[in-house]
């Protein structure tokens, strides 16, 4: 299987690596062609539709919660874990 590059990425070396140090482009040439490399990858993106919005942000919502519950008890273990280890503070009677 072969490897092809992103039209963006094809067309920013043109045939030259990347690393040179002559480059032949100024101070402004390089910021125009970065802004013309952002809109190309911006063209790229797609809009999910509402249905796939609702589902990534369910996904989301419950990778959040979950990993809040995982959390809440592994900060109840410690806690209780340290308190068996060191005692609550307490003067003993």
């Amino acid at each position: 299987m072969r490897h092809r590059l992103t039209e963006t990425a094809a067309n920013s070396s043109k045939g030259r690596p990347s690393g040179r140090k002559s480059d032949k482009r100024g101070f402004f040439g390089k910021i125009v062609l970065f802004v013309r490399q952002v809109i190309g990858e911006l063209k790229k993106v797609v809009t999910p539709t509402r249905k796939e919005l609702l589902n990534y942000t369910l996904v989301v919502i419950a990778f959040v919660v979950i990993m809040m519950l995982i959390v809440t008890v592994l900060d109840l273990a410690f806690g209780q874990g340290s308190l068996y280890i060191f005692g609550d503070g307490a003067p003993e009677r």
